[in-house]
């Protein structure tokens, strides 16, 4: 009798599984879904998710969040959703190079940030603030809150539907400016090298990118960052590598030559420590601890590099202004909301009796855009103050 043939997304995880590392994800440990899904022809259910992430509303959204300068403010800057895009392609060439799982990566890579509230950390403090007596916010649960109940785009059931293994690599994302929420997910428990992966290139792709931002915005200079030997180094592979470029090209080259030292590390660093540990499933991942790491020389020369930008970028004086704008407007359209609920779209208004008033003010308001943001307050104060 003759066997059905495969379908392509049979085949595409035959070869998968032939190419995976033994402690990578492969689609039987995705944990299934809450609602339970006939599976997809020929996408794997991690694409899916991909998919899925893309096409939601939130993702769009993060195209006028700030992510360090003012969006749109500044055209050829980061933006939110940029560099989503970026941890997402540094995530899978790292993957690639240690045979982990590209589909899971870049699924947690785009929906890593989808609960980023308007004006960037600043907008988060805030929102922390006013939350304080109501459960706090944090911008990691509220990702989660994002992908599985405020995204409604299937009428059987509320969120995206998400699997298992990528809500777990979200409410575990941490770096250095992140942590993690885990009240479903054992903390004791390591999360997939996928998501630890994650963790290491949101930070190379804001490091990096923080330092190629400024410079161009003129905000720091180079004769700044020679204190810092990463930067050192990137700027003398620039010049060796370019010797005769223009000092902007040298400068764009060298941010990007301080990105790859970034992620050889980490290649290199990570593969010493998954054949240390003789990693045989993903079980022994989750026993054995943080994998995915920088080297120590490494990790403390990116600290320093941080460092450096937190005090001579992120608390500046223009980003420090714009923080306080910020906070004024996110306290005074809360404070509406709060006063008048009827201020808020009907679809938020039938959630108040479920989950508070001051929680669905503060979902409404980590929803929008910094611009959309500026709008509804302008609107509400009926003048042209927040413009």
């Amino acid at each position: 009798m003759n066997r059905p043939a495969p379908s392509p997304r049979e085949l595409y995880q035959r070869r998968q599984k032939d190419w995976l590392h033994p402690a990578a994800v492969g689609e039987l440990d995705s944990g299934g879904r809450r609602v339970a899904e006939a599976e997809h022809p020929y996408r794997t259910c991690f694409q899916r998710d991909r998919d899925r992430i893309v096409h939601c509303s939130a993702f769009r959204r993060l195209d006028f969040k700030t992510q360090v300068f003012v969006p749109h403010e500044h055209d050829h800057f980061r933006t939110r959703m940029t560099h989503t895009l970026e941890v997402a392609q540094i995530g899978r060439t790292i993957g690639r190079a240690l045979r982990l799982n590209e589909d899971l990566i870049e699924a947690v890579a785009l929906a890593h940030d989808l609960g980023h509230p308007p004006f960037g950390h600043g907008g988060e403090a805030v929102l922390d603030e006013l939350m304080a007596d109501h459960g706090r916010f944090e911008h990691n649960h509220q990702t989660l809150r994002v992908v599985e109940y405020l995204e409604h785009p299937y009428p059987p059931f509320r969120g995206l539907n998400l699997t298992q293994v990528v809500r777990e690599c979200l409410a575990k994302h941490r770096t250095r400016y992140d942590a993690p929420v885990c009240p479903e997910f054992d903390p004791a428990l390591s999360p997939p090298l996928e998501g630890q992966l994650v963790d290491l290139a949101d930070e190379i792709a804001y490091t990096s990118a923080d330092v190629e931002d400024a410079l161009a915005a003129e905000c720091i200079t180079q004769e700044q960052l020679e204190g810092m030997s990463l930067w050192r180094d990137a700027w003398q592979t620039a010049q060796r590598e370019y010797p005769a470029a223009a000092a902007i090209h040298k400068r764009i080259r060298a941010c990007k030559a301080l990105l790859a030292a970034m992620a050889d590390d980490v290649i290199a660093t990570t593969g010493r420590r998954m054949e240390a540990a003789d990693l045989k499933n993903l079980q022994a991942v989750r026993q054995a601890g943080r994998i995915v790491e920088f080297s120590p020389p490494m990790a403390e020369a990116v600290r320093q590099l941080q460092d450096f930008l937190m005090k001579n970028v992120y608390l500046r004086g223009e980003n420090a202004r714009h923080d306080q704008e910020a906070a004024r407007i996110i306290r005074e359209l809360f404070a509406a909301y709060v006063a008048d609920p009827r201020l808020l779209p009907p679809q938020y208004q039938q959630h108040i009796e479920a989950d508070g008033l001051h929680r669905v003010a503060c979902d409404y308001i980590a929803g929008m855009t910094d611009r959309f943001c500026r709008q509804e307050h302008q609107k509400i104060r009926g003048d042209s103050s927040s413009s």
